[in-house]
């Protein structure tokens, strides 16, 4: 019986032995390796870890021993996280474009005794940020790295976890502890069981009906996300094999090689694969150009409930064996389903790609859920477009009477880390997690989210606006890239843009064919032409919306918000404050009369 998650991979490993569990790429070449091998150099790995000293007599959460680890995907990764757990001790994931003072704030407060880190560059860039860890005591590493260990010390032939302490560890033992990247303050450590991950484990299962064994995942959205980490356990379970990307600028590469069923992303990725399919359709010149985009006409109009008529589906028919077929070459010809969570997806993508026969299921979770609470089935009769899908099983969803989702099941964490003020605002004393989320209810029965409780602003009118609405709307437009809708106790809303630029140029060319475009962005973005261009696309969309909501101005941004310059989050969500702070000056001319 799967009580915890390293079970899952044990029966697997008595299944299958042979069967390939995890690939990545070597030295230019897939390696792959079996669940045999999984099982046996995490058990391996575990002995190796127990010699350093952990104890695991007292499996309470603030008495484990805490592990950190900082590296991408990659067999090592999972092969850790089971290492770990053996052990009775709790991995502590950490994000490798985590700045170095959030990461000496959340180690020091969970004090982590062992890190393990990927490389050269990832240890260079938190070398003298591990010098202020009191608590740090070994450093080990996957690939060669000069002046510390490499993991492989700890790989004992013959040091495996005995069956006494591993019988030790219980369904309700601490398994990890996430600590979210938020978007203002300290990040919280998450703490969740073996039993929150494993509920989540086996009632997202039936989901994930179209998998079989030994057909093959694509793994790229990042392992310290408990939507990866979770999705992980399930192919394992199924006999899904996992295929690591590279990087995240090979998954267009890694997908024609590996041909995978199934992979993960979020919204922002989805955006950027459909961003890149466009610029090529904008390229096709005479009778190609025009059937992409009849194809493309024909996929915004897709319903999966009410088809179309005959004439519609004949149509679609033709699209797909024409111009769909290579979406899904381009995706290695054998993706059945997207799975897509962390952030609101534009309805316009879920029904172009759903119509291209690469089925989006779209579902909804937090970390403190472990994750998934409710998700679109590859089933027809349980997706519905625009909404989050229905809830898994054993889990259960409340609307307060403010909108706001309330659930509760086994998947909802058992509290903040050193933090239980911040569980009992959370949590309720009805049992009842707090999401912050407002939603409502579709047929029924179909969960669907209209915004976040913390981000709906009021006008200096009083009239309150949630802006995720606004701003995913007025995303579907092909020459806006990213969007922040602004306007909290102002008269009016407005939004900071920054443009899709190369459809932008393209958009130029050929309605300017004499005017020459600067190269230069933070120069484009000042030409009448290009400001007139947005602001079509502006009067376009806000009829769609009520006069308080709808953007009266707004400005243009030269670069891109990334991970790395700070404005999103590690899992793509944009930080609102920081984005506010870091243009203030903009914001505030904005509203200059």
């Amino acid at each position: 019986m799967i009580q915890r998650l390293f079970d899952i991979v044990e029966q697997r490993s008595k299944q299958a032995p042979a069967a390939t569990m995890l690939a990545a790429k070597e030295n230019g070449a897939w390696r792959t390796y079996s669940t045999a091998d999984v099982w046996q150099t995490a058990q391996n790995l575990a002995g190796g870890l127990l010699t350093l000293g952990i104890s695991n007599q007292v499996l309470e959460p603030d008495q484990q021993e805490k592990i950190a680890i900082i590296s991408p995907n990659r067999p090592e990764w999972i092969i850790t996280d089971l290492a770990v757990q053996l052990t009775g001790a709790v991995l502590t994931p950490i994000y490798p474009t985590i700045s170095p003072a959030e990461l000496v704030y959340v180690l020091n407060e969970a004090g982590v005794k062992i890190v393990f880190v990927a490389n050269s560059d990832i240890y260079m860039r938190f070398k003298d940020a591990f010098a202020e860890m009191p608590t740090l005591q070994h450093i080990y590493s996957f690939d060669e790295v000069s002046g510390i260990d490499n993991w492989k010390k700890l790989l004992l032939p013959n040091a495996v976890p005995d069956a006494t302490v591993v019988s030790r560890i219980q369904a309700s033992t601490l398994a990890t502890i996430i600590y979210t990247s938020g978007t203002t303050g300290n990040p919280k450590g998450v703490m969740l069981s073996h039993n929150n991950i494993v509920s989540n484990v086996q009632d997202s299962m039936p989901a994930f009906s179209f998998a079989s064994e030994n057909s093959k995942a694509l793994s790229f959205l990042p392992l310290n996300h408990i939507f990866e980490r979770m999705v992980t356990y399930v192919y394992l379970q199924a006999g899904v094999s996992i295929y690591y990307a590279e990087s995240m600028d090979t998954i267009g590469l890694n997908l024609k090689e590996v041909k995978p069923l199934v992979f993960t992303t979020v919204p922002r990725v989805l955006e950027k694969v459909y961003e890149r399919i466009m610029n090529t359709g904008l390229e096709l010149k005479g009778i190609k150009h025009a059937l992409f985009f009849w194809a493309l006409d024909l996929g915004k109009r897709y319903d999966n409930v009410n088809q179309g008529n005959p004439w519609y589906r004949l149509q679609l028919a033709i699209a797909n064996a024409l111009v769909f077929k290579k979406w899904r070459e381009a995706l290695g010809d054998n993706v059945k389903a997207i799975v897509v969570g962390s952030a609101a997806t534009q309805e316009r993508l879920v029904r172009i790609f759903t119509a291209a026969k690469i089925i989006i299921m779209e579902g909804y979770g937090l970390t403190e859920t472990s994750p998934v609470i409710s998700v679109n089935r590859f089933e027809t009769e349980d997706r519905r477009i625009g909404t989050i899908g229905p809830l898994i099983q054993h889990v259960e969803v409340m609307i307060a009477e403010d909108g706001e989702i309330l659930t509760k099941g086994p998947n909802v964490t058992i509290g903040y880390f050193k933090h239980p003020e911040l569980t009992a605002d959370a949590i309720d004393k009805n049992g009842w997690f707090h999401t912050g989320d407002i939603g409502q209810w579709v047929e029924g029965r179909f969960l669907k989210i209209t915004d976040r409780k913390k981000e709906i602003f009021k006008t200096s009118g009083g009239k309150y606006v949630a802006p995720q609405v606004v701003e995913n709307k007025m995303k579907e437009s092909p020459l806006i890239e990213q969007m922040m809708v602004v306007g909290d106790g102002r008269k009016f809303v407005s939004a900071l843009i920054v443009p899709a630029f190369a459809q932008l140029r393209k958009h130029m060319r050929d309605n300017y064919p004499s005017l020459t475009v600067p190269a230069n962005n933070a120069e484009m973005i000042k030409m009448k032409e290009v400001i007139a261009a947005v602001q079509k696309q502006i009067d376009k969309y806000n009829p769609l919306f009520s006069h308080p909501e709808q953007v009266k101005k707004f400005a243009l941004l030269p670069d891109e918000w990334t991970i790395d310059s700070g404005e999103l989050t590690p899992s793509l969500k944009i930080k609102r404050k920081v984005i506010l702070q870091k243009f203030s000056k903009i914001v505030e001319e904005i509203y200059v009369d």
